[in-house]
């Protein structure tokens, strides 16, 4: 009997639960049965009772004084379900890459792909590296304010660096006056692609000023990039997709010599070292390569994701398995997972971040793709419950928010997810979900995705270029640059 049939049977008087996507509980809750996910000791543990007051949790490990009838509304779970901390994805989007496509090259989707990562428990969001914050501002002041379902979105500022289309040669001031301005909009972080190293380092220190965290996008050092080591050195709190460092060449691009990186070499070594005694984060985005590779394991799907767009986008997507693979991220994937593993081999597991650069493409959409992440982690060599730690814990602590985020915690806001299958013995069975919680607010997954439903883009060529734009969206966004 799934989670929201027992529901319906412990309070027969929320009969609309299941034909709506979310039960505005009052409170207080009582989650009683099955296992949860402890952080701290990377196990499971049955629960004697969570129970959440507020949007938080109130109790955990033992259930209610008093078991007054009506006192608490019950969500009662079996013995092979486990509640696990809801997802912190710290490398999110809400734009989809369509490549491939001659009628479609991008869809902004703001509405629906929130819906989809709630739908798979991922709870929060960091929007990382945008092109026009405004929208990501908006969204989640729309999404704060219950006017819009969703994650909890932790939005960026633009990119600094040369992948920003109106990137110059800005002075300090002139970089300081840029974080100024979009801390003051709201911004919960930043950052740099393509950036050099004076950009870093301004932006490092006045980004810091505020008391917001910068990752990295970097390179060699090749043509007035930076390399992670100079990064460090700056300040840099997280760094993404290669750690780089002694093993990259200064004369060379970075992803063709990282493609060959052997985890043995003493520059290897040295590098992960430094990032361990300097405390910076590793996000590896595993997955991020993946649309431009052959099929690989780990890859299928086990929800119909491409019917969640309409019937006009999936017409303009090529099969997945036509695409041309490119030797390049063929190799930029395996050395991903190697370097991942050695990394944390090398006591680096703490600092292994969850983030997906999804949805990046028409295949892999966002939400799924965190499942995948944490599967490739483990496919890599990670165990089970270091996956699990890098998409809640070590996400919430390099974002800044582990006060708030990444355990199931007395105190910290009531995120989690249940699903059927211990992940400690398959990571696979994350994808089982049962149900979602949002600040003490139960979503049944499936009604979020059905909500979905053949909605993501627009309906017809004549759409293709304003189809995303919400009135709502563009009204808040609005708001905010006045």
């Amino acid at each position: 009997m799934d989670v929201f049939k027992r529901i319906l049977i412990s309070f027969t008087f929320v009969l609309f639960v299941l034909a709506s996507s979310a039960w505005a509980q009052s409170d207080p809750v009582y989650i009683k049965g099955g296992s949860y996910f402890d952080v701290h000791t990377e196990q499971m543990v049955e629960n004697e009772g969570i129970l959440i007051r507020g949007g938080r949790f109130y109790r955990v490990g033992q259930p209610p004084a008093r078991t007054k009838v009506g006192e608490y509304e019950i969500v009662e779970l079996s013995q092979d379900e486990y509640v696990l901390p809801g997802i912190v994805d710290i490398h999110a989007h809400y734009r989809i890459d369509a490549f491939g496509s001659e009628e479609l090259e991008e869809i902004d989707e703001f509405k629906y792909n929130a819906l989809v990562y709630l739908a798979n428990g991922v709870t929060s969001t960091f929007a990382n590296g945008v092109y026009y914050p405004y929208m990501e501002l908006a969204a989640k002041r729309l999404v704060n304010s219950g006017k819009w379902t969703g994650p909890r979105i932790w939005a960026s500022g633009p990119y600094f660096g040369t992948a920003r289309p109106d990137w110059q040669n800005f002075s300090k001031e002139e970089i300081y006056e840029q974080v100024d301005y979009w801390a003051a909009l709201g911004v919960d972080g930043f950052k740099t692609k393509g950036g050099n190293p004076e950009t870093v380092k301004h932006l490092v220190d006045r980004a810091h000023w505020h008391g917001l965290k910068v990752a990295g996008h970097l390179g060699s050092g090749y043509r007035n990039t930076t390399n992670s080591i100079t990064a460090i050195d700056n300040g840099i709190d997280r760094v993404e997709h290669i750690l780089g460092g002694f093993v990259l060449d200064s004369t060379k691009y970075a992803y063709p010599v990282w493609n060959k990186v052997d985890t043995t070499t003493t520059d290897f070594k040295k590098t992960v070292q430094y990032f361990i005694d300097h405390n910076v984060y590793f996000d590896g985005t595993i997955i991020a390569p993946v649309f431009f590779t052959t099929l690989k394991d780990g890859f299928d799907y086990w929800e119909d994701e491409q019917s969640l767009f309409t019937d006009y986008v999936r017409k303009q997507l090529p099969p997945r398995e036509e695409q041309e693979a490119s030797e390049l991220m063929d190799g930029l994937y395996e050395a991903m997972k190697r370097s991942t593993k050695a990394f944390y081999e090398a006591g680096g597991g703490d600092l292994i971040t969850l983030g997906t650069d999804a949805p990046s493409h028409g295949y892999y959409l966002a939400g799924f793709s965190a499942h995948r992440e944490m599967h490739t982690m483990v496919m890599a060599g990670l165990p089970e419950q270091a996956a699990l730690k890098a998409g809640t814990l070590n996400s919430a602590k390099a974002l800044g928010k582990s006060s708030l985020l990444g355990s199931v915690e007395t105190g910290k806001l009531a995120d989690l997810y249940v699903v059927k299958g211990n992940p400690l013995e398959d990571i696979t069975n994350t994808r089982n979900m049962q149900l979602v919680m949002k600040s003490g607010k139960v979503y049944n997954p499936q009604n979020l995705l059905e909500q979905v439903k053949g909605k993501i883009g627009p309906d017809n060529e004549s759409k293709t270029e304003s189809w995303f734009k919400y009135p709502e969206l563009v009204e808040e966004a609005d708001r905010i640059k006045k």
